[in-house]
Formats: structure tokens, C-alpha cells, sequence
């Protein structure tokens, strides 16, 4: 799947949207990816994570992780395309967790997966878990790079489609000056 076939699917579904947003880092944009709008749609949702699993089939990945709620359904497809686990980790007191009774073995590989990586932030407190229960990251995956490229990691990555969305910290940001409010669309108030 190309960069310009999985932004098509983002347009289409309207998980591609303008506006002014405030994102889950706390920065402000005037662009949004609402991932629920495409994976919503179950052959959408196989095709996105067949694509992402394809870069790893030859790393020996034997679980899947994302941080809830937006990288779920991401794992679940990459894992299923890998033929493997999937799990989610959850915020408990502030702590990127593996709940509900998921555990890890000792040297476990692990590909860490997320629906829309704007800092990397998510994704690195995934990491972090996955280490403290000693598993090992051999992979980073994103449908949607909004760094532009800009984040990276000390492991194998792989993305979809990247988008250069411009940010800006709240206090900086023009539309805010403009008068325009800032929504917050996604899964973390």
C-alpha cells in the first residue's frame, strides 16, 4: 500500500480532517487524523495492517503492542497478518501498563504499533513497558507519521503514509489568536 493509497482511504472515510485541534502531545494543528473513521471499516482495517506487518514478516515478531485506545485495532491486524498476539497496554496512574492479565516473557519480540505518531511520546511509553517486563522492541510501526519523519527510534520503523501537519505549542498557536477554539477529537481528554 502507497503513502498516497492509505491517505486516499483516510479522505475518503473522513478520518482525514481540517480544522483546529488540540492533539493528544498538547500541541495545536490545523489537521487531524481520526484513525476510528478508516478502521471502523473492517477491509480497510486488514488491508492497513497488512501493509504495516509486511516490512516485519522476516523479523521473528511473536507479539504485537499498542498503546490503547487508537493503536488497538492496528495491533490486532498487524498481529493477525504476522499470524501472532496482540496486546494493548492502558495508563494506570500515569504509567503505560499491560492490564487485564497480558504478560510478556523474557526476551519476547515485540513490534510496537500505533495508529497516528505525532512526537513519539505514546509509542516510547509502550517501549519502556515492554522493557521493564523484559521483552525486546525490535520494531516501531505507524499507519500515519504526522512528524514528517521527524521521530525516530533506536530500533527497525516503518510507516505508511507520513503527513507534515504544522503544530504549534497552545500558546503559540495563530488560530487561538484568531479566536478560533481548539477541539479535541481523540482518545486521551
Amino acid at each position: 500500500m502507497t503513502d498516497r493509497e492509505t491517505l486516499d482511504l483516510y479522505e475518503a472515510t473522513g478520518a482525514l480532517q481540517r480544522g483546529h485541534f488540540r492533539l493528544t502531545s498538547g500541541l495545536h494543528s490545523d489537521v487531524y487524523l481520526q484513525s476510528a473513521l478508516v478502521l471502523q471499516y473492517p477491509t480497510h482495517a486488514a488491508a492497513l495492517g497488512t501493509a504495516l506487518a509486511a516490512p516485519f514478516r522476516s523479523d521473528g515478531i511473536q507479539t504485537v503492542l499498542a498503546p490503547a485506545i487508537g493503536g488497538i485495532l492496528v495491533a490486532h491486524e498487524v498481529a493477525r497478518a504476522l499470524g501472532v498476539r496482540a496486546l494493548f497496554t492502558e495508563r494506570e496512574e500515569g504509567v503505560m501498563r499491560l492490564r487485564r492479565g497480558f504478560t510478556l516473557a523474557a526476551g519476547e519480540r515485540c513490534l510496537v504499533v500505533e495508529d497516528v505518531m505525532t512526537t513519539g511520546g505514546s509509542i516510547r511509553e509502550v517501549l519502556t513497558c515492554v522493557e521493564a517486563l523484559g521483552g525486546t522492541v525490535v520494531g516501531v510501526g505507524s499507519l500515519i507519521d504526522r512528524s514528517g519523519g521527524g521521530t525516530s527510534f533506536s530500533v527497525k520503523r516503518a510507516t505508511l503514509a507520513t503527513v507534515k501537519a504544522t503544530t504549534w505549542k497552545p500558546e503559540e498557536c495563530p488560530l487561538c489568536r484568531a479566536g478560533s477554539p481548539a477541539i479535541k477529537p481523540g482518545s486521551r481528554v
